[in-house]
């Protein structure tokens, strides 16, 4: 135990921490001591007979020699309370080197400061840098308010909403550049135009699109107007998967390519694009410069530029099912299945679709009519006599460019889709109602519809220069036209001139299928561009087409009388943006084809039929 006692406590051991505590000792009476308070007890070391010789003690009586002991640190640092025998000189007078920067001297000082000048390069250079911020200041605070005030420019909605003329949708993007409703490069002489239909008329535009920047995409979200979709066209049997990759700007032009290649189980990829719900019109003038695609002596290629109601998006079939292509506000057997109620009108059953036993509709009925119940969803408004706004989704198409004739040759068939339909298909062209200014240049379409549609249409030659594998020049397409009853008309452009027009009164109230008049489209309409291929839309001439093949588009403008100006997809009279909102799996999800199947959502109850 002596040994353990001198590990702890021996002088020539390392200092042990002040924490640390020594053993218990062996030896009774003796009590626990700590490292620092004094040196071990001799008294247990002196029997250890083996330790005798190299203890640094003189004696093993308890005593330890003084000058064997190196100083304490208290007493090695231990200082006089009296400073003077520190050794330091501590006179007041005894000079020390730092002494001049405690002592001012005025005379010295005087003379070091006087002479001395603001114009050297540091004090300019202080100057200078107060006057910048000075100045900075003031422009900032003062200045940049007025020069904001005295240069700001008025801005103009052209009959849209809120600043700038947003769409009823809101879909206008908050960045900078060249965003607004009319393209910053459409060129000043464009920004009015005549009407085909009345050339006194002076039209303004409303919107534009030059597609003069290259490189654009029109994936959902990337441009503020116009959007591609990603889906199989299956409402018409297109050979060909829409995809936003087959569309983009290039050259100055929109492209829209028809490529071969294997896509989603299809061996054809081409493309379709919108304005729906971003940017609609009611009333006015759309006109196109198109460069259409392939030869003018190919069949098979299906390009299109075309117009519908917001309240159906195209390509999405249970947003059209009891929607296209009806144009109608009345309430009585044109909004019905079929066309028909209790077997009746008899003219509706016969003399129709030699396709399909002469039957004339196969329509579901008018899913949003006049005669819809109160209380039921309808997007409205309502008439003063309480019932709804007949609602639909009707189509006028600028053109779809097809290959006829022996030797074949390009043309353009322009048409509108009406709902419900003439006995027969037989609307009221009389001279009156259709106007064909050039008969050998335009002729009206043999074909007038089937159990799906009624179409008016006529087929005009076009300029076969402007093909892309022949000529290459671009040719003006358009339609003007004016909404409703009373003096409603469809003006169809080509090659720049007026092809032919038709007047409302051609589809006034047929009373041998017991239907009413049929208003030229009151919707608010959307802008559709497509490239496809489908044999519905006649023979596919696959041996000698050549793929890839593109459509291309210089620009699109729109235009409407100045005291007429409605532009927007949710106007007050027409709205829409309410009822997309609430069925939006609709307008969104191509894969509901129906409604009611799909989609699972009843026809409102019709009072015609008594289900109110």
């Amino acid at each position: 135990m002596s040994q353990d006692r001198r590990y702890y406590g021996a002088a020539e051991s390392a200092s042990p921490s002040t924490t640390n505590l020594l053993p218990p000792s062996a030896q009774r009476g003796q009590g626990v001591q700590a490292t620092m308070a004094r040196g071990p007890a001799l008294q247990s070391m002196a029997s250890n007979s083996s330790l005798n010789d190299s203890t640094p003690y003189t004696g093993i009586g308890g005593g330890m020699s003084k000058a064997s002991l190196a100083p304490s640190i208290s007493d090695k640092f231990s200082l006089s309370p009296d400073p003077s025998s520190w050794g330091a000189d501590l006179s007041p007078n005894h000079p020390e080197p730092d002494d001049f920067l405690h002592n001012p001297d005025p005379k010295r000082d005087r003379k070091n400061d006087e002479g001395g000048t603001i114009f050297t390069t540091r004090g300019i250079s202080n100057l200078g840098c107060l006057a910048v911020l000075c100045v900075g200041l003031v422009t900032l605070f003062a200045g940049y308010p007025m020069i904001t005030y005295f240069t700001k420019h008025s801005l103009k909605s052209f009959g849209g909403f809120n600043l700038g003329g947003i769409n009823a949708s809101g879909q206008v993007p908050s960045m900078s550049g060249n965003w607004g409703l009319i393209d910053l490069d459409t060129p000043k002489d464009a920004y009015t135009h005549v009407g085909y239909a009345d050339p006194t008329q002076e039209m303004q535009l409303v919107f534009s699109d030059e597609f003069n920047v290259d490189g654009r995409t029109f994936y959902p979200g990337d441009d503020p107007y116009w959007e591609a979709v990603d889906l199989h066209y299956w409402q018409t049997n297109n050979m060909e998967w829409y995809s936003p990759d087959s569309i983009t700007t290039k050259d100055g032009a929109l492209q829209i390519t028809l490529s071969e290649m294997a896509i989603h189980g299809l061996d054809y990829r081409g493309g379709m694009m919108s304005t729906w719900n971003k940017f609609c019109f009611t009333g006015g003038m759309i006109v196109t410069a198109v460069r259409l695609p392939g030869t003018n002596n190919v069949l098979g290629l299906w390009p299109a530029v075309w117009a519908m109601g917001n309240l159906g998006r195209a390509g999405y079939g249970a947003s059209l099912e009891g929607m296209w292509p009806y144009t109608y506000d009345a309430c009585d057997v044109g909004t019905a299945p079929n066309q028909t109620h209790n077997g009746l009108p008899i003219a509706a059953t016969e003399n129709g679709d030699a396709g399909n036993n002469g039957v004339l509709s196969f329509l579901p009925g008018q899913r949003l009519s006049r005669c819809t119940c109160a209380g039921e969803s309808h997007p409205g408004p309502v008439h003063s006599d309480g019932t709804y706004v007949g609602r639909a989704a009707p189509e006028i198409d600028i053109f779809e460019a097809q290959i006829s004739g022996d030797p074949p040759v390009g043309s353009v068939s322009q048409s509108a889709q009406w709902g419900p339909f003439n006995a027969e298909y037989a609307w009221f062209n009389t001279s009156d109602n259709l106007i064909i200014p050039n008969t050998t240049a335009t002729s009206l379409n043999s074909y007038m519809g089937g159990v799906f549609q009624q179409a008016s249409s006529g087929v005009s030659q076009t300029d076969q220069q402007c093909y892309e594998l022949t000529g290459g020049c671009f040719a003006v397409y358009g339609f003007e036209y004016k909404p409703g009853f009373d003096g409603g008309y469809i003006s169809w452009i080509a090659d720049d001139r007026l092809a032919w027009q038709l007047n409302q009164a051609g589809f006034a109230a047929d009373s041998r299928v017991e239907i009413s008049a049929r208003p030229i489209p009151q919707e608010p309409m959307y802008i559709i561009a497509n490239l496809g291929m489908s044999s519905n839309f006649g023979f596919v001439d696959l041996e000698h087409l050549k793929f890839p093949t593109t459509m291309s588009i210089d620009y699109v403008r729109v235009y409407q009388q100045k005291d007429a100006i409605n532009i927007g997809c949710d106007p007050k009279d027409f709205p829409t943006q309410a009822y997309i909102n609430q069925y939006i799996e609709a307008y969104t999800d191509s894969n509901l084809t129906t409604w009611r199947d799909d989609y699972g959502q009843p026809f409102p109850k019709s009072s015609f039929l008594g289900q109110c």
